[in-house]
């Protein structure tokens, strides 16, 4: 188990009804980046407040870092595993990396709770940053996706979620942070819905109402379930999916928020190869034929009590605005 001694942020708390999805990136300059620190001495106080409005409303915030932006506002020591988005895939069937140095993962059963909050965060951020994807989402039926199954099943609970997600003596400097991959999909629900429900199963990997999943001897080797299933010493290796259905009907937008959690990037990563690229080559996850990732980011999120002691951090001089070698500029699944 983790040391778990630095409290982390609410990465395992759970999952709610309503969440707003914040990525930008950090404006040019000294005075933006001081701002930028200085609120994350705030971040707490602010979801007490708006929270305390609503008794029971399960508000909570995540705040997560970009590689780059690690190295632009705070410098060494930086987290181990914290790199750039890495990319999987070519053509059509891509995990694309985004710009993307800040994320904020609000969650609450209440859609106003959330507003309330994003509103009073991003009034203290200013023009230090500017929002590149704001996304808004909502609890789908029991637990469905957007294609209509259920998401999230196979989530660990309990001191598995703490075990799999928060990081702990292989980083001690960061212990009690944890990594987290983001990706916005669009869905062809028309191609999709013109499947029979036994074509979409055997591409998921599990039965459609019930959520049972597929025998191995009928289920797909490129099924989602098969690819993004990972055993490492006889054990499965988990992550945390907190994902979220959000769209436009009238402009005809269906699409998916994917945010994962894990305390290495590793897994991630691993799985999103095994979808884009294929487990082996070539035998890529057909769900992918009707879902487009259109944005990618990987950050870093900080213990709540390093969150807060960040905000009197500094780069070395040396360093700052620096990242590290090959850096693109883009924030970093």
């Amino acid at each position: 188990m983790p040391d778990t001694a630095a409290e982390p942020q609410a990465v395992c708390s759970p999952i709610t009804r309503s969440a707003i999805f914040i990525v930008a990136t950090l404006s040019p300059g000294a005075a933006h980046a001081d701002t930028v620190r200085a609120w994350c001495a705030d971040v707490a106080a602010l979801v007490r407040a708006v929270g305390k409005r609503v008794q029971g409303g399960n508000l909570s915030c995540i705040c997560g870092f970009g590689s780059d932006a690690w190295d632009r506002l705070f410098g060494q020591p930086r987290p181990a595993s914290l790199h750039p988005f890495r990319e999987f895939g070519t053509g059509a069937r891509r995990a694309m990396a985004t710009p993307g140095d800040l994320l904020l993962h609000i969650r609450a059963d209440q859609m106003d709770l959330c507003f309330e909050l994003a509103t009073q965060l991003m009034a203290r951020l200013g023009d230090a940053v500017t929002v590149v994807d704001e996304v808004h989402g909502f609890r789908y039926f029991d637990m469905r996706s957007m294609v209509g199954f259920v998401d999230g099943t196979e989530n660990p609970e309990g001191n598995d979620a703490v075990r799999f997600t928060i990081i702990g003596a292989e980083d001690a400097a960061f212990a009690g942070g944890s990594y987290v991959l983001t990706q916005k999909y669009l869905h062809n629900m028309a191609a999709w819905n013109d499947l029979t429900v036994e074509a979409q199963e055997k591409i998921i990997g599990r039965t459609k109402l019930s959520d049972i999943e597929l025998d191995d001897a009928v289920k797909p080797s490129w099924s989602h379930s098969a690819l993004t299933t990972l055993v490492e010493n006889g054990e499965e290796v988990k992550i945390l999916r907190d994902n979220m259905p959000f769209g436009q009907p009238g402009k005809g937008e269906f699409g998916t928020f994917f945010i994962g959690y894990a305390r290495s990037p590793a897994p991630v990563e691993q799985m999103l190869e095994n979808m884009f690229v294929g487990r082996p080559p070539g035998n890529y996850d057909r769900l992918l034929d009707f879902s487009e990732a259109v944005s990618g980011n990987l950050f870093f999120v900080p213990s709540a009590s390093l969150l807060e002691a960040l905000a009197e951090r500094r780069p070395d001089a040396a360093g700052a605005g620096c990242g590290p070698s090959g850096s693109t500029g883009l924030a970093g699944p």
